[in-house]
């Protein structure tokens, strides 16, 4: 299967530095072929066209229906909060790889 890309946008990329990291640390141990990668909100007209699956960070859920815009072919998430607010690499693997799926079978 072809690694499927995972971006989380925040208000800096750096609160999701470790979130990322625990995510990776999930993919590996379940072999889920993804590449995970964190940025700040500025870069998502950028980055995002190459994600499969965009996830914003609590912080910015705000900003879901302009990255949307931004992204209409995207399936565009914010990170459940207490998730995100636990750094569930896991969980939020978990839900990123729904979503993933969920555009796929649309």
């Amino acid at each position: 299967m072809e690694k499927k890309h995972i971006y989380l946008f925040c208000s800096a990329g750096m609160s999701t530095s470790l979130l990322v990291s625990k995510m990776r640390a999930q993919a590996e141990k379940y072999e889920v072929p993804v590449i995970i990668e964190a940025f700040s909100e500025s870069f998502a007209a950028e980055k995002g066209p190459q994600a499969d699956v965009v996830l914003l960070g609590p912080q910015i859920a705000y900003m879901k229906a302009d990255i949307q815009k931004l992204l209409p072919t995207k399936p565009v998430e914010v990170i459940d909060s207490a998730l995100y607010g636990k750094v569930d690499g896991l969980g939020v693997l978990k839900a990123a790889v729904a979503a993933i799926k969920k555009a796929a079978a649309q």
